[in-house]
């Protein structure tokens, strides 16, 4: 394997990591990175957004021109176009994520669906928009789903309800499968996985005979991830399909713990973030391993989970736009490290939520407490802004001042 240190590829020029930016936009970023690198400040800002929303205060503006604007692609699919562009013409894909969550409603749920089926449809005439992505969570109520997983007899409404999930979930890849866009569907919490699991494994076998337009999400936080992978790969090889799939380290681990204390079973949650960060490029190198019957994405904001990506790809002498090899980026986030993928030409995407601020606001809140509690993740970005600003004063141009 080639040594990760000497790879070309590297993280440190700001300059093509904010080409994009003015010096007015990166001050912005690093005020919100600065906010938000503050635990508590996060804390008692999202407790007073929550309360403004709900006494009607006019807030939405102000939502709007700071956190929405760093990290949401715009309030529709056609909103998004000119970040779409954007991002295109520095040989960067986007995923369009209609962050919908919450509802419980049947309306909401045949609605979003058909959000996700636009995005679709979307997707087949924008190259550079290779794929599609959806939560079961917004297109399902969450009690069933436990309910369902768990293994409970259901009430012959409930039989009737799931059999409606179903059939959303199915026409979203039936979509997909008939524009030939391949449509990734989100993990979600430990206790509602299972049916996902059926459902998407099921859907791979009927659809995915030629390609892999059926792709299923894992969490390699949880320490039965690998297990689980490489059974579902084995059940592709078996039934004669093609296995796709997206890695992240995940997104719900105090969640997982504090239920696994509450309800005394053991905790899903790898004991430590070294052993996630094992799994997690230890599969890596199983994905590569297999690219001949898999095809992944590799989700992550880690340098040295990327760069151990990329150093197989060369090392494999595989085209480094390989179609079934993509890495991917949450849109505002780590910009350093999607910039340097794709100037070295590797298949790297963002992923580019859209909605109302209303409808985004759960999404807003994770991407700050995420930047707050992940360590070092808002120092990095914040390093890396002032990085640039201090380059561009050095070179005294005329705008900077």
């Amino acid at each position: 394997m080639l040594p990760v240190e000497n790879h070309i590829l590297q993280f440190e020029n700001t300059e093509i990591a904010f080409r994009n930016q003015s010096n007015a936009s990166l001050r912005e970023s690093y005020q919100l990175f600065k906010l938000m690198n503050n635990k508590n400040l996060v804390s008692v800002g999202k407790n007073l957004v929550r309360f403004a929303m709900a006494v009607h205060l006019p807030i939405n503006g102000i939502i709007k021109n700071t956190i929405y604007k760093h990290f949401v692609g715009g309030t529709s699919i056609d909103d998004c176009s000119k970040t779409i562009e954007r991002l295109a013409s520095r040989h960067v894909f986007s995923i369009l994520d209609y962050a919908q969550e919450g509802e419980e409603s049947e309306e909401a749920f045949n609605a979003t669906c058909q959000e996700v089926i636009r995005t679709i449809e979307f997707a087949q005439h924008n190259p550079a928009v290779p794929f599609s992505v959806f939560k079961i969570t917004g297109i399902a109520r969450f009690d069933l789903l436990a309910k369902v997983s768990s293994g409970s007899e259901l009430t012959d409404a409930e039989v009737v309800e799931f059999q409606k999930v179903e059939e959303r979930v199915d026409a979203i890849f039936r979509r997909g499968y008939e524009l030939n866009v391949p449509v990734m569907v989100d993990a979600e919490e430990t206790w509602i996985q299972p049916v996902l699991d059926d459902m998407v494994m099921r859907l791979m076998a009927q659809y995915n005979k030629k390609k892999a337009i059926v792709q299923n999400t894992y969490q390699m936080y949880r320490h039965d991830s690998i297990e689980r992978i490489k059974k579902h790969h084995q059940m592709a090889l078996e039934g004669g399909f093609r296995f796709g799939l997206k890695i992240v380290r995940g997104a719900y681990m105090e969640k997982e713990r504090a239920r696994a204390a509450e309800k005394g079973y053991p905790s899903p949650i790898q004991p430590d973030k070294p052993s996630t960060d094992r799994d997690f490029n230890n599969i890596i190198h199983y994905f590569v391993n297999h690219v001949d019957s898999i095809d992944f994405m590799v989700s992550t904001h880690n340098e040295e989970s990327t760069l151990l990506l990329a150093s197989l790809i060369d090392e494999r002498k595989l085209p480094r736009n390989h179609p079934g090899i993509y890495f991917s980026q949450l849109y505002g986030m780590s910009d350093h490290i999607t910039y340097s993928l794709a100037e070295e030409g590797y298949n790297v995407a963002k992923y580019v939520p859209y909605g109302a601020v209303k409808t985004m606001m759960p999404y807003l809140f994770r991407r700050a407490e995420e930047n707050s509690s992940v360590k070092g993740q808002s120092s990095r970005e914040l390093n890396m802004i002032r990085k640039e600003l201090r380059r561009r004063r050095s070179l005294h141009f005329p705008h900077i001042g």
